[in-house]
């Protein structure tokens, strides 16, 4: 069984191919420097918290930009609500990763999850 919130392009945990591909997917997510560090692909979970820690930073850069917009642009109103926009929708794509990458942590840290009755 796989929780809500489960990455769609990961199969389940229980699949021999899990920890491969959730190293890929992974390093989809984060920086393309990261990708040749032979580290990351050795240590999926380390990997993990890496990318937990990046992605943790960038939403705090996109609550940071929203808070402090209206100051910095000083345009017209329908420009700033489209940027406030744009970083709104940019914060609730990062919260999603955010949620999918701790699934896929606790996963290869050897959580299962069960069905509720």
């Amino acid at each position: 069984m796989i929780p809500v919130g489960w990455p769609s392009a990961l199969p389940d945990p229980e699949d021999g191919e899990f920890p491969e591909r959730a190293v890929r997917w992974m390093l989809d997510l984060g920086p393309a420097e990261w990708r040749p560090q032979r580290v990351w692909h050795d240590y999926p979970q380390a990997l993990a918290h890496r990318l937990r820690c990046d992605l943790e930073a960038r939403r705090e850069g996109a609550r940071t930009a929203y808070a402090t917009t209206r100051a910095a642009l000083g345009s017209t109103p329908a420009d700033v609500e489209r940027v406030l926009n744009a970083v709104e929708a940019e914060g609730a794509i990062l919260a999603l990763r955010l949620r999918e990458v701790e699934l896929v942590q606790e996963a290869l840290s050897g959580r299962r999850w069960r069905d509720r009755l």
